[in-house]
C-alpha cells in the first residue's frame, strides 16, 4: 500500500491532465473553426468571387490586387468559378442578370456562410426583372448611401487638389452638356430644350454626333464657365459622374439636376454647384448664370472649394469590390432581400 498510493495517485493526476488539455485542444479546434466559418470573422483573408464582371469588360486579379492597389489587406478577388465553394461572398452584377447574360449558380451547393451581394451602380428604371431575385441576396451594393456596401461615383475628401484652371475671363465657352442617350421625355430634356432659348450651350456626346474622347473629355469642359450635369433619373442619392469627374474635376461650375438639394448639399464641397430647384424657370436659371458671367467674384466663389477640399472618382471595378472586405466585419450575418424590387425602388 505504501509504493501503490503514491504510483495510483500520480496516475490519477496524469490522466487529469491528459483530460485537461484534450478538452482544451478540442474548443480550442472548435472555436478556430467558428472564427473561420463565421461570416463577419476578422481573421484569415475574405474570398471574394466576381461571378461575372460588369459589362463584359474583365480586369487583372493577378496578385494581391487588394493590397497593392489599395492598401486593403486579406482581401482576395477572384473571376474563377472553381473557387465558388471557397468564396466567402460572390458577387453578381445587376445588368447581366436582368439581361440574360448571365444566372445564379441555383444549381451548386451553396455554403451556408457565403453571401451573394447585389451589385449595380444604375438608377432604379434601369435595373429590371428583380422579381425573379427575391430571396437569393443578402447585401445590396450601390451608389446609394444606404446600400450595405455604398460605393458612390466619387466622394469629397478634405486637402485642397491643387488644380488649375483657365481663369473665368479666359474660358471661350459660357456652357456644355457631354449627352449620348437623349430621351425626349425625360425631365433634363425638357429642361436643355428651355434653357438653351436663353443662353448659349455647347452640346457635346453621340446624340449630336461629337462625341468626345476621354483625353478631350476634360480640356474640353473646362474652357467653359458652366456645366449641366443633369442626370438621366431623379432618383434617391444617384449622382453620377456627370458631377463628380465632368464638372468637378474639368472645375466648371455645375448647374445639377437631379435628386434633390440636400442630397446634394451632403455628399459635395459647400457652395459647389448650382442647383435647378432654386429657380422658378429655365429662364430665371438664365439670369442668374449671366450675371454669374461677368461677375468674376462671385462665380469664383463656386470655385473655392478646391483649396479645402478635393474629389475622389470610383472607375475601376476592382476598387469598388476591394470595399467589400473594408465594410465585412460591420455588415449583418444573416440579412436576406425578400424584396429586392421594393428596396431597389424606395
Amino acid at each position: 500500500m505504501t509504493t501503490s498510493g503514491p504510483r495510483a495517485c500520480f496516475i490519477l493526476f496524469f490522466l487529469h491532465v491528459v483530460i485537461f488539455l484534450s478538452l482544451l485542444f478540442y474548443n480550442s479546434f472548435l472555436t478556430h473553426r467558428a472564427l473561420q466559418s463565421h461570416p463577419n470573422s476578422a481573421h484569415g483573408d475574405i474570398r471574394i468571387l466576381v461571378w461575372h464582371w460588369p459589362f463584359g469588360r474583365s480586369y487583372s486579379l493577378d496578385g494581391n490586387k487588394c493590397l497593392k492597389m489599395y492598401n486593403i489587406s486579406r482581401c482576395l478577388l477572384t473571376d474563377d468559378r472553381a473557387d465558388f465553394s471557397a468564396a466567402d461572398v460572390v458577387v453578381f452584377h445587376h445588368y447581366e442578370l436582368s439581361r440574360g447574360l448571365s444566372s445564379v449558380p441555383l444549381h451548386l451547393n451553396r455554403p451556408t456562410s457565403q453571401h451573394w451581394v447585389w451589385m449595380s451602380l444604375e438608377p432604379p428604371v434601369n435595373n429590371v426583372n428583380l422579381t425573379q431575385l427575391n430571396g437569393l441576396f443578402n447585401w445590396t451594393m450601390s451608389y446609394r448611401r444606404d446600400a450595405d456596401i455604398s460605393i458612390p461615383y466619387g466622394k469629397t475628401m478634405l486637402g485642397g487638389d491643387n488644380l488649375s484652371f483657365p481663369a473665368a475671363p479666359n474660358r471661350s465657352c459660357f456652357a456644355s452638356w457631354v449627352v449620348s442617350k437623349y430621351k425626349p421625355h425625360q425631365t433634363r430634356a425638357a429642361f436643355y430644350q428651355r434653357l438653351k432659348k436663353h443662353v448659349p450651350i455647347e452640346v457635346y456626346g453621340r446624340w449630336n454626333k461629337k462625341p468626345l474622347p476621354d483625353k478631350k473629355l476634360l480640356p474640353t469642359i473646362s474652357n467653359c464657365l458652366f456645366y449641366l450635369s443633369f442626370e438621366n433619373s431623379e432618383k434617391k442619392d444617384y449622382i453620377s459622374e456627370k458631377l463628380w469627374r465632368n464638372a468637378f474635376q474639368a472645375g466648371a461650375v455645375p448647374v445639377v439636376l437631379g435628386p434633390n438639394k440636400a442630397t446634394y448639399e451632403a455628399m459635395t464641397p459647400p457652395h459647389s454647384f448650382i442647383h435647378v430647384a432654386d429657380f422658378n424657370s429655365p429662364a430665371d436659371l438664365a439670369t442668374y448664370l449671366k450675371v454669374l458671367s461677368v461677375d468674376r467674384q462671385a462665380y469664383e466663389k463656386y470655385l473655392e472649394w478646391h483649396n479645402t477640399y478635393r474629389i475622389k472618382t470610383y472607375s475601376d471595378w476592382r476598387e469598388r469590390l476591394c470595399q467589400i472586405c473594408v465594410k465585412y466585419p460591420s455588415l449583418p450575418a444573416r440579412k436576406v432581400y425578400y424584396n429586392l424590387d421594393s428596396w431597389v425602388n424606395s
